[in-house]
């Protein structure tokens, strides 16, 4: 029996996102009426569960950020990433790779393609999942965060080898939600905000040690040109 999520997301994340499945169908129908009507989002509607076409049982860090890129041609459905062809890079980004090189020692990419990341289960997810253009936040409130926290406790209930990082405050009020899971957070590596305890947090080396301690494998954060 067909599911309303059946074709957007995999198929243990359909199963799992079972009780707000309705709720996520109904919102992306309605954030596409506003568009039809002149108020459109980001990212475009295909790509908005994109990051939920890893599977559940694959995942073996959770990266959780705020909402998407608000700058048009930037969203992706995968947090923090942007196209391989996307110049400048968001500046979040470049922070995220700063703290990458200082704490791993790996070398920055010119481009901004983390699908290397997400193809070894590291599930890129924002808690809201949508976003009006050049309005940061603006859709906060309008019923991602049931839907996101869904798959958190679902990934909680699943059990490890897990690991969380959750960047900034939108991120860390998922915390009640995931259980034992062991937890990096820090402040978001945004402008507004990396110098207050993102850089120097050493989220990369902290996540693989702490799966490594569950009986895991690292992630291999390095990234191809």
């Amino acid at each position: 029996m067909r599911g309303p999520l059946d074709g957007l997301v995999a198929p243990d994340w359909s199963d799992a996102l079972a009780p707000v499945a309705d709720r996520a169908v109904a919102l992306l129908a309605e954030l596409e009426s506003e568009s039809a009507a002149g108020s459109p989002f980001l990212p475009e509607a295909p790509l908005v569960l994109r990051a939920l076409r890893t599977p559940l049982s694959d995942v073996r860090v959770l990266i959780l950020g705020q909402d998407p890129y608000p700058t048009p041609g930037h969203p992706i459905g995968l947090s923090f990433a942007v196209d391989r062809d996307v110049r400048p890079l968001p500046r979040s980004l470049v922070n995220i790779y700063r703290e990458l090189r200082d704490d791993l020692g790996i070398a920055t990419p010119e481009h901004g393609d983390l699908s290397a990341w997400q193809r070894q289960g590291v599930l890129l997810l924002n808690r809201v999942l949508t976003v009006r253009p050049g309005s940061p936040g603006s859709h906060r409130g309008r019923g991602w965060e049931e839907v996101t926290g869904c798959a958190v406790r679902a990934l909680a209930e699943r059990g490890g080898p897990l690991v969380a990082i959750l960047w900034g405050r939108d991120a860390q009020s998922a915390l009640p939600l995931l259980g034992d899971v062991p937890v990096v957070g820090s402040a978001h590596p945004s402008p507004l905000s990396a110098r207050t305890g993102f850089f120097g947090s050493r989220p990369f080396s902290r996540a693989n040690a702490l799966l490594l301690a569950q009986g895991g494998a690292a992630v291999d954060w390095s990234l191809p040109a």
